[in-house]
């Protein structure tokens, strides 16, 4: 029997930290809940943890050798620990494993920290267009969405009004105009990609990011740094944990359990959950918190585990699961890159080109009226990379490939850093009957939590989108004057062109929103359909997966559904 971890019943209990759970948590304790968040990481101090001011030269061996993915922000074991970046989790965890079934690849990011992906996510932000909340009317390859862009648009604007998004209206419908900061100006070589497109009838506008350009909401403007992932002290960046979760506790509202490690979700039988069975991390031992609802918000994949090991006999086959659609319909993110090399650029004076991480310029679909002409579905949009960054562990191994050491390798270094661009193709993957995540019957992590398997392919509408991708890189770049440079194999139909699903983590689906109750789990309301108090409030709702970063639209439906669970909440109903 869990130990109750206090004898109060809280009104809300969240699971998850990150913009899910963090907005669940702004609104509802706004709106004079008490709510608790349980998250499977630790809290951390801002100024003290983030490190987007430190040098290689902070550390030891310049974080190289052992533990150098620690420099870089990316893998690591343990989860803990990362020294220059604000990645606390990864793909691979000690003790937390999930397996692949057969012919499968896929990265499955796990994060565990207060303020989870949105402490180092790119901030790309986003709206769904119209048309992306009815892809059966276009095409018929998935199902609509029960909610249209106008039932969303309000909490698109209050979640813009919250985090601040730079950017400027340019009168796209597949970019939906927001309420924008003023975006920062372009670097040299998006002002060459701007020209290119330009002569190709191709949109680049100013990039749309919840990073600030001003003084917004008591918080200072970005100083441009260009270290985003590494965390913002200043909270010129959004992330939940300073914009979200730390006001709300600061409100006496809310109670924060960290390293808590949700294990199931529990119910009175019938009908309703009661609260949710934790591990404690630190002590290892199995608590109970206890609420009149549940919101859970761990991550699409996370929060489809959760409800299928949540079973009793009155859901045998998972929580909310009568109708089989818990794990089914994942969607993962298409990334394809091209770089390309600009000797226009070569000589340039050095000057800062750090600005935001992420690129000041982006180029939305422009296809949306020409699917006829294609021979692929939906679309995709394309990010920038490229200007003078500090340079990294690795950052020059191909010149020492190519010019041995010494003197030619210092004057191919001068000559050329900074004069190559990389466009990456961000696309939408269409929902298929292959592509789901289910528990493996044999594997349980180090909490005796079973852990999920998975089973992911990419369809022929995939590799056709990466083909056109490929082919559109190459004009843009060869039309700027520039040199493509050498890939990894020969096309997008080789292993490797296309990144392994889940490298982008925007893992979508796999508990998904419907008004059909066989097809789906929860209403347009991200409220369960079997289970009236329990609430979804993260990208596993997802009915498809747009070419957009799903984090505002996650931050809107969670807001949207905060405001709906709290209204029945007054009514009684729940």
């Amino acid at each position: 029997m869990p130990q109750s971890s206090s004898a109060e019943i809280y009104d809300v209990v969240i699971i998850g930290s990150g913009a899910g759970g963090g907005t669940v948590a702004h609104v509802l304790t706004a709106k004079g809940l008490r709510c608790a968040v349980l998250e499977a990481g630790p809290m951390i101090d801002p100024r003290r943890d983030f490190k987007e001011h430190k040098w290689p030269y902070d550390y030891p061996h310049r974080g190289a050798g052992p533990g150098a993915e620690s420099y870089f922000g990316g893998g690591g074991s343990s989860g803990q620990g990362f020294t220059f970046n604000a990645n606390f989790g990864g793909n691979e965890l000690d003790g937390e494993p999930y397996t692949l079934a057969d012919g499968t690849q896929f990265l499955w990011w796990r994060s565990r920290v207060v303020g989870g992906r949105t402490l180092h996510y790119a901030r790309n932000s986003y709206r769904y267009a119209d048309y992306d909340f009815k892809p059966y009317d276009r095409d018929g390859l998935s199902p609509n969405w029960p909610i249209s862009y106008e039932d969303l648009a309000p909490y698109y604007d209050k979640t813009e009004r919250l985090t601040g998004v730079a950017g400027s209206s340019a009168g796209i419908r597949s970019a939906p105009d927001g309420i924008f900061l003023e975006p920062a100006p372009p670097k040299v070589h998006e002002l060459l990609l701007q020209k290119a497109c330009a002569k190709l009838s191709i949109p680049c506008i100013p990039n749309r990011l919840a990073i600030i350009t001003k003084p917004f909401n008591g918080r200072p403007a970005c100083h441009y740094c260009g270290q985003c992932a590494r965390g913002c002290g200043t909270a010129s960046n959004y992330d939940s944990l300073q914009i979200q979760i730390i006001p709300a506790l600061r409100s006496g509202r809310l109670k924060l359990f960290d390293m808590a490690m949700a294990r199931e979700v529990v119910t009175n039988g019938q009908g309703r959950v009661t609260g949710v069975i934790y591990i404690d991390k630190r002590t290892r031992q199995e608590k109970l918190v206890r609420g009149r609802a549940v919101a859970v918000a761990g991550g699409a994949c996370e929060t489809a585990r959760l409800l299928l090991n949540s079973k009793s006999s009155e859901f045998p086959n998972g929580l909310a699961n009568g109708s089989g659609m818990v794990g089914r319909n994942l969607t993962n993110t298409v990334d394809f890159s091209v770089s390309g090399y600009l000797p226009c650029l070569e000589g340039m004076p050095r000057y800062n080109t750090d600005g935001y991480a992420q690129g000041h310029v982006y180029i939305p679909w422009w296809l949306w009226e020409r699917h006829d002409k294609l021979d692929f579905p939906r679309g995709y949009h394309i990010e920038v990379f490229g200007g003078f960054g500090m340079p990294g562990i690795g950052s020059f191994t191909s010149y020492g490939a190519q010019q041995g050491f010494g003197k030619r390798l210092k004057e191919a270094v001068r000559r050329e850093y900074g004069c190559t661009i990389r466009l990456a193709g961000r696309g939408e993957a269409i929902p298929n009957d292959n592509s789901y995540v289910e528990i493996d019957p044999h594997v349980v992590d180090r909490w005796g939590i079973p852990t999920l398997r998975f089973h992911y392919k990419w369809s022929d509408y995939e590799w056709k989108q990466a083909r056109h991708m490929e082919r559109t890189f190459i004009q843009i770049i060869e039309q700027m004057g520039g040199r493509v440079l050498p890939r990894r194999t020969g096309g997008p139909d080789a292993s490797g062109i296309v990144l392994i699903p889940g490298s982008v983590q925007h893992e979508v689906g796999a508990v998904r929103m419907g008004d059909d109750k066989r097809m789906s789990v929860v209403n347009g309301f991200c409220q369960a359909h079997e289970v009236k108090n329990l609430f979804l409030c993260d990208g596993a709702v997802f009915v498809s997966n747009a070419d957009k970063n799903p984090t505002p639209t996650i931050n809107a439906l969670a807001w949207r559904a905060s405001d709906y669970l709290a209204e029945e909440m007054r009514k009684g109903n729940i």
